[in-house]
């Protein structure tokens, strides 16, 4: 098998036929980058690797901790007003000084149409431009976590926009690209040399950037392996330097192969399953002319049909911690309390509710999941199936790369399907506000209160108006304890309802050769700035 992994590799990748350099970090990686344009996709992987070409304002270092980025200082004027000292003599890539007329287009582009970062911008009301190196951001309200927001939020060159006809963001959802979909311009540590999609990116370093870099990197070549068996091979033969993750079941092998080490530790991220509540039809069943999952009844039983401990146990070797929140321990506004698992797995309670809901016989569904993002994500979804099968719930499961299954998620084109979160403000009024908020659309046609991309990633269409509530009013609260007690409000919410069902915090696994030293950050991010080779 390792034999066949390692032929299927040299045939397809271009690493196999270049001698690395002194100072070249060859990496493997399940999944790719989505786009160049950083407003495409809300992805951590994306976004993270964009951010050493295009960077925010306000950065984080590896332990997570915020610091001066784009802007070099800011103060909060009041409660709804922030001003950013942006740095001087700062360059892009293609020569053009950066100005505060970038950061107000960037600000005004991420919150156009099409754009996945909407709500990463939800709090702004209004950008201006003082002076040339002053910026102004006036919110709708106080906006306790608006420096976090602003970390993925990466600056682009209102010039390169305009010249190249990249004044809109790409739109995945629509299938709509322009030329920010495969070119970039920014300020960062690195430029981008190429970019073939499925097949490789390389990065070189900028030898101009205002910063001081860690590492000793002067290229970085990212070659996606979606393949479990083929990346690890990739990794113990040499014609990799870094691989991740490195599937649970490997992680043993691996480290005990000369010259190689596994870095090990905690994922923030929690893996869900979310379930269509809105359609009036599910587009994946056998079910017509009504939604079984909008019925409570039929949610609960798949949650206690779920045998979580088994996915734990045999899946995850152990590696994942079972969980009843969307978010863990390390994100604001966690609650032990309510983190839980309740109700326990129960077959026979689960087949007594689908037959009260009236699928005492079951139904066929559609289940979607990536194949190359989570860790054992397909292998998760089939176990799933299995295990749904036992209360009638006859599953048809296709699994697809992420490319294709994010801009599915984000087009709906979903019934019961597979995500993981990171809030990338490490606060849970993100993972809130994204998916438990009624969608915009839904909410304004109710007549309720809404805030600018509320939902954007509720797939399902959970729609309850005590948790909009309460997330509204954690959004605005500066208080810690009374925010605390507003997510507690709607997670509880969440939890009663089965509006999705949490899986596990997953584990961090990556494996890399003697002579590469880097920090793993519990988000799984990997920082280039930071990163050495020998």
């Amino acid at each position: 098998m390792r034999r066949l992994a390692l032929a299927l590799l040299l045939a397809v990748s271009p690493l196999a036929d270049r001698a690395p350099s002194a100072q070249t970090l060859r990496i493997a990686y399940q999944g790719d980058v989505v786009s160049m344009d950083p407003y495409a996709m809300n992805e951590t992987f994306t976004t993270a690797f964009l951010a050493h070409i295009n960077e925010p304002l306000v950065r984080r270092l590896p332990d997570l901790a915020l610091e001066p980025g784009l802007a070099e200082r800011w103060e909060r004027v009041t409660d709804t007003l922030w001003r950013f000292h942006l740095r001087r003599n700062v360059t892009f890539h293609e020569g053009e000084p950066f100005t505060a007329a970038d950061v107000v287009f960037s600000l005004e582009r991420v919150r156009k149409p099409g754009s996945a970062m909407l709500a990463r911008a939800a709090s702004i009301k209004a950008v201006n431009a003082v002076d040339p190196h002053t910026v102004e951001i006036e919110t709708d309200g106080p906006a306790p976590t608006l420096l976090a927001d602003l970390t993925n939020i990466l600056i682009l060159s209102k010039r390169w926009a305009q010249a190249n006809g990249a004044e809109e963001p790409v739109d995945i959802r629509a299938r709509r690209e322009n030329h920010a979909a495969r070119h970039a311009n920014g300020t960062g540590p690195f430029r981008l040399q190429s970019y073939a999609p499925g097949e490789r990116t390389v990065l070189i370093r900028n030898d101009a950037w205002w910063d001081r870099m860690e590492g000793n990197l002067r290229e970085v070549v990212l070659q996606p392996v979606g393949s479990d068996p083929t990346r690890v091979a990739a990794l113990l033969s040499g014609q990799v330097d870094l691989a991740w993750p490195i599937p649970v079941q490997d992680i043993a092998r691996v480290s005990a192969a000369p010259g190689i080490r596994v870095m090990e530790g905690l994922d923030l991220r929690t893996i869900f399953l979310g379930m269509d509540q809105s359609s009036e039809e599910l587009r994946y069943s056998s079910v017509k002319g009504k939604n079984p999952l909008a019925d409570v009844r039929v949610r609960e039983a798949m949650y206690r049909a779920i045998d979580i401990e088994a996915i734990r146990a045999r899946l995850m070797r152990g590696r994942a911690t079972p969980t009843a929140l969307l978010n863990g321990p390390g994100i604001e506004g966690f609650d032990a309390a309510q983190n839980a698992r309740r109700p326990a797995f129960d077959l026979a309670r689960a087949r007594v509710l689908m037959a009260e809901a009236g699928y005492a016989e079951g139904f066929e569904l559609g289940m979607h999941c990536p194949n190359n993002r989570y860790v054992n994500d397909e292998q998760i979804c089939q176990a799933v199936a299995q295990m749904l099968a036992r209360i009638g719930i006859r599953v048809t499961l296709t699994a697809e790369p992420a490319a294709q299954y994010f801009g599915r998620a984000q087009r709906r084109d979903v019934s019961f399907y597979m995500l993981g979160t990171t809030p990338p403000t490490y606060d849970s009024f993100s993972t809130l506000f994204g998916l438990l908020m009624c969608r915009e659309e839904t909410a304004r046609a109710r007549g309720w209160p809404t805030i600018r991309g509320q939902g954007q990633f509720n797939h399902g269409g959970f729609c309850d108006r005590e948790a909009d509530e309460a997330i509204a009013a954690a959004r605005t609260e500066l208080d810690p304890a009374r925010r605390r007690a507003h997510f507690a409000a709607a997670w509880r919410v969440m939890i009663d309802r089965y509006a999705y069902i949490p899986l596990h915090q997953q584990a961090l696994a990556w494996g890399m050769r003697e002579g590469v030293t880097l920090r793993q950050r519990p988000d799984d991010v990997l920082d280039l700035r930071f990163v050495r080779v020998q």
